[in-house]
């Protein structure tokens, strides 16, 4: 791979053809360790039931596997999870094994030497079954910081008992006819689009697909790697946006609803049918099935990729998402990357994929993913002409957050599509 491939701009914009393609593979060992008496910490987002159960689970059987190695785990609110992370990071009391999502923050984490280079350390199965397009989004410079344990494109997942009802018989493919489809639902009595725009990045997600329908690929690296938003693009995805907002999409009292958290997140909203659909990355079938009544998967659900925008500059069929992973602090013991290279094996992203509901990243693991749903966000994600990770990823803590803000304010009617470019360009010039 050249040099290029592993630039910030690699790194957040990743060429996305054949990246997921299921292969026949042999898994790999679980075992690794040195027993070397490591005591370490382990921070996830994952806060309710299979997903904190398979962290409990994998540390164990790791454990035992690796005689005086222990994990200590904490569960923290996705949410409060990057901000509490760069606290303990600039602290010096950061946790040995933690999420990462890449990008721009993972280059920032790079730049200040808290990240364990794990370049020629992971296993031969593992870099066998992972495809080097998802462990591009967690490298640098041709050195990987990250182990990726899932892939996570965006979509739209929606109720299809909602949908019949509503008379959808076809999924949208374009703008206009999305905006069909909300008419339809809220003429049958259904709030069309649930958002949970308490949480920013949610409501945000609208503008970054805007965008990478608006944008070319060229104008959407130039962003990356330059910081620079100048083109027309930027505030045609604000305009389209809040064109689409004012046929009054959303559920009510969007503003004020979280994402994730509870039944009247927006995530519960749709496990209890009470909302026809909602943009999410792929995680989000997990989350739903968390929420539902039975705490079981959403019998109901399916997915159909973000439409696209007439005229805009974008390559049809382009995708957007992060490739979740797990780094190891630079000071953290050599048993963290035996713990990454058995995160990454077959048998434990088999599990994986069966406690989150979401496309592991291990083509051996792909192989058993049976929902139609998620069979369908890795048809599209492989066959994308170009995907990008979410724009708050991609741009960094500082200037992701202005950005999610800056859309937020516009929903709420206090600030305008150039408003957004201001407040990202203003931050920019503050990195």
């Amino acid at each position: 791979m050249n040099s290029r491939r592993h630039s910030l701009a690699a790194a957040a914009a990743l060429t996305a053809v054949g990246a997921l393609v299921l292969s026949g593979c042999t898994g790999g060992t679980p075992d690794g360790g040195d027993g070397d008496g490591s005591s370490m910490t382990l921070w996830h987002n994952s806060t309710t039931g299979p997903g904190v159960e398979f962290w409990e689970k994998t540390v164990a059987d790791f454990e035992e596997a690796n005689p005086g190695v222990s994990i200590t785990v904490q569960s923290i609110q996705n949410e409060d999870l990057d901000g509490k992370l760069q606290t303990a990071l600039n602290s010096g009391d950061a946790p040995d094994i933690f999420l990462q999502r890449g990008g721009g923050k993972m280059a920032a984490m790079v730049k200040a030497g808290q990240l364990k280079d794990l370049t020629g350390s992971l296993s031969d199965a593992v870099t066998d079954e992972i495809p080097a397009a998802a462990f591009s989004a967690s490298s640098l410079d041709d050195k990987i910081y990250a182990m990726p344990v899932a892939v996570l494109p965006g979509g739209l997942f929606y109720s299809q008992d909602l949908f019949d009802e509503a008379g959808i018989t076809e999924n949208p493919t374009t703008l206009s006819e999305l905006e069909d489809a909300t008419a339809a639902l809220r003429t049958a009595g259904i709030e069309p689009i649930a958002l949970g725009a308490k949480d920013a990045w949610p409501a945000a997600h609208w503008y970054y697909w805007m965008a990478l329908r608006e944008c070319s690929a060229d104008t959407l690296a130039k962003a990356a790697d330059e910081m620079t938003f100048d083109d027309d693009c930027w505030v045609r995805a604000g305009e389209d946006l809040e064109a689409f907002a004012a046929t009054e999409p959303f559920n009510s009292g969007f503003l004020t609803t979280t994402a994730q958290q509870g039944a009247g997140s927006s995530a519960g909203l749709i496990a209890n049918h009470q909302a026809g659909m909602e943009l999410m990355g792929a995680w989000n079938p997990g989350v739903i099935g968390s929420l539902t009544p039975d705490q079981q998967p959403l019998a109901d659900l399916a997915w159909f990729p973000f439409p696209e925008i007439e005229g805009g500059e974008g390559e049809p069929g382009s995708m957007m998402g992060g490739v979740d992973g797990y780094s190891c602090s630079v000071d953290a013991p050599d048993a963290c990357v035996d713990f990454l290279n058995y995160l990454g094996s077959a048998e434990v992203q088999t599990a994986y994929y069966t406690a989150f509901n979401a496309p592991p990243v291990n083509t051996v693991a792909q192989e058993a993913v049976t929902e139609p749903y998620l069979q369908s966000i890795l048809e599209a994600y492989n066959a994308a002409p170009y995907a990008s990770q979410w724009l708050d990823t991609v741009y960094g803590q500082n200037v992701g957050n202005a950005l999610n803000v800056a859309v937020v304010d516009m929903l709420a009617g206090q600030g305008s599509p150039e408003d957004i470019v201001k407040a990202v360009q203003d931050a920019a010039a503050k990195a």
